[in-house]
């Protein structure tokens, strides 16, 4: 696994293991697993499963939801061992555990290891193996082709790895039905897909120092920001009306069109006003922005599903 070294980046290599005694506490292990990036997977998986056209037992939901997101944790704790050595060089992640030094590596591998393998194996044994198979892959996907793959050698590593993160309300939908063949999980997978280029950009215009620092090719760095700005905004107006299909195509009410369009337009304005205003400030606020207006446009349809009790059956798509 090498950076390009055409776009001028030097190979970095992950950490290795030590051999000093541990001084982790578990509050340093929970850190590993990520708990804000698990806490949105867990909730977009939840909207995945509410939207099922069938029944669940609570035990198994429950179980279900948990085993997400021990899977989530477990690829943030395998991410965090592999890019040890350049989140030591980021001023964002040097406080993690591994580079600060409360983690060995080697610790963070197991961990990682044993909560991916288990997450999976729970799942299949007293859920379904559909939803495990996809959750493995889910994890295989994010390690192995975006974290060891994409993320030092293309600009193009939050487009395709953004993959990774669009998989959770799919398989909250397979925990359910044992199968994701069906246009609601696809859209909800596209929504998370097409959110996480302009979320992640906004993030790394002002962070394009430290990506630099890193030898990480994010799109700053590599295009520049001009370039950056533009994809942002071409991303917020595809992104815009994907957010509102889920009315568009007949599995949401009037009440989720009307937030989604609203949602919508603001991100796109956002998006604009950053070409405008070239300051940190401007990337910041769209970086806020695009995770209200994801959590905003999944508890619209966590609520008329889950709250209002409607379903697929009166909407007429139950399969």
């Amino acid at each position: 696994m090498s950076v390009i070294s055409e776009g001028g980046f030097s190979h970095v290599t992950p950490a290795k293991v030590s051999a000093k005694p541990s001084i982790a506490t578990a509050s340093d292990f929970f850190a590993l697993m990520k708990p804000r990036v698990m806490s949105l997977v867990v909730f977009t998986a939840l909207v995945g499963l509410i939207m099922a056209p069938a029944s669940v037992h609570p035990v198994i939901g429950f179980t279900a939801l948990l085993c997400i997101a021990v899977g989530a944790g477990a690829s943030g704790a395998l991410n965090m061992w592999y890019d040890a050595d350049i989140d030591a060089v980021m001023m964002r992640t040097a406080r993690r555990p591994i580079p600060a030094g409360r983690v060995l590596p080697g610790e963070a591998l197991v961990f990682g290891a044993t909560l991916a393998v288990g997450s999976v194996a729970v799942l299949g044994l007293l859920v379904n193996w559909a939803a495990a198979a996809l959750l493995g892959f889910t994890i295989f996907f994010y390690i192995v082709i975006y974290t060891m793959g994409l993320k030092r050698s293309t600009p193009q590593n939050i487009v395709i790895g953004g993959a990774a993160g669009a998989f959770p309300p799919m398989i909250g939908w397979a925990a359910v039905t044992g199968d994701v063949v069906h246009p609601v999980p696809l859209v909800l997978f596209c929504i998370i897909f097409f959110w996480t280029p302009p979320h992640f950009w906004a993030l790394s215009l002002y962070r394009a120092d430290d990506y630099a620092r890193a030898g990480v090719p994010m799109l700053p760095v590599v295009a520049g920001e001009e370039e950056t700005r533009r994809q942002i905004s071409i991303y917020s107006l595809v992104l815009a009306p994907i957010g509102v299909a889920p009315w568009l195509l007949g599995f949401a009410g009037p009440a989720y069109g009307a937030i989604s369009a609203l949602l919508g337009a603001l991100l796109v304005g956002f998006a604009f006003k950053l070409r405008r205003d070239r300051t940190d400030q401007a990337a910041k606020h769209l970086f806020a922005f695009s995770i209200l207006y994801l959590f905003l446009l999944y508890a619209a349809l966590l609520v008329e599903y889950g709250f209002g009790g409607r379903s697929l059956v009166e909407f007429g798509l139950h399969g």
